[in-house]
C-alpha cells in the first residue's frame, strides 16, 4: 500500500489530555485519526499496517494529508530512521505528576481495584518510566520534535490550538469543539469517561479530594518530571510552556 499521508504522532504518557487532543486534531478536516491504535512502529510496513486499521471503522477524508496516531506506553516504539518519513510531526506533552497521577489511580480502580495502575506505586512507576522514556527520544531526536504543556490545552486553549495548528502547517484553524467518532470513549482507544463525549474543551478538572498520594513517591515523580521537562524544552525544535506564558497550574 502506498504511504501518501504525512504521520502525526503524539508522544506522552495516560491522563494528559491526549484523547481530548486526538479528537481536536481528528475533526480537522486535513487530520485523519483520533485515537490510540497500540502500534510499534519500526518499519515502513508499520505505516501500511495504521492504516488499514484505520479505515476499518473509520473513512480517509478527501482531501485530507495527515494520518494521527498517539503513543503512550514503552510497549510501542517510534523507529523514525526506519520509517522512511522524513516529513512526519512529532509532538511531545506532558502534564504535572500529581494530578496525572490521581487520575491514573482514578481511572483504574473504578476498573479493577487490583489492576496495576490502581495501585499509587504502580501508577508512579508507570509515570517514571515514562518519562524516562521520554526523555531518551528527544536524546536521540533533538530538534526533530515540538513540545508542549499537556495543561494548556484546557487552561490557554485558543492560544494553544493556534500554535499546534503553526506546528501542523494547517490551512485552517483548528477548534475547541470536536467531532464524536467510531472509537470515541471506546476501551482501550482512549478516555471513556462521558467528558470525551462532551464534543468540546472542558476547562473544569476533578481534583480527586479522596485520594492522596505518598509523599516519597510523590516527590519521585516531581523530579522526573521536572528533569524531563526540562531535557524536552531544551532538546525540541519549539515550545509551549505555561512559565513563558504566565497560565497558572489548573485547578
Amino acid at each position: 500500500m502506498s504511504q501518501p499521508y504525512t504521520r502525526i504522532f503524539l508522544l506522552s504518557h495516560m491522563r494528559a489530555y491526549t484523547s481530548l487532543l486526538g479528537h481536536i486534531l481528528g475533526s480537522h478536516p486535513q487530520i485523519n485519526g483520533y485515537y490510540e491504535m497500540h502500534l510499534n512502529y519500526a518499519s515502513a510496513e508499520d505505516l501500511a499496517q495504521q492504516q488499514q486499521l484505520y479505515t476499518r471503522q473509520d473513512s480517509l477524508k478527501p482531501g485530507s494529508r495527515y494520518l494521527f496516531d498517539k503513543l503512550l506506553h514503552n510497549d510501542y516504539g517510534l523507529n523514525l530512521p526506519a520509517l522512511g518519513q522524513e516529513d512526519a510531526i512529532i509532538l511531545l506533552a506532558l502534564r504535572q505528576p500529581e494530578p496525572t497521577i490521581k487520575s491514573i489511580l482514578n481511572l483504574f480502580a473504578k476498573k479493577d481495584v487490583n489492576d496495576l495502575y490502581a495501585n499509587p506505586a504502580g501508577a508512579t512507576a508507570y509515570y517514571i518510566e515514562r518519562l524516562a522514556k521520554l526523555a531518551e527520544f528527544s536524546q536521540q531526536h533533538p530538534q526533530r520534535y515540538h513540545y508542549f504543556d499537556a495543561e494548556l490545552i484546557r487552561t490557554d486553549t485558543d492560544n494553544a490550538l493556534a500554535k499546534l495548528a503553526e506546528w501542523l502547517r494547517l490551512d485552517s484553524p483548528l477548534s475547541a469543539h470536536y467531532q464524536k467518532f467510531a472509537k470515541t470513549g471506546v476501551a482501550g482507544a482512549g478516555d471513556t469517561s462521558p467528558v470525551i463525549q462532551s464534543g468540546k474543551v472542558i476547562r473544569q478538572e476533578s481534583e480527586y479530594p479522596d485520594i492522596v498520594l505518598d509523599t516519597g513517591l510523590l516527590q519521585q515523580a516531581t523530579a522526573a518530571y521536572e528533569e524531563c521537562r526540562q531535557q524536552l524544552i531544551d532538546n525540541g525544535h519549539a515550545s509551549m510552556e505555561r512559565a513563558r506564558n504566565n497560565i497558572p497550574d489548573p485547578a
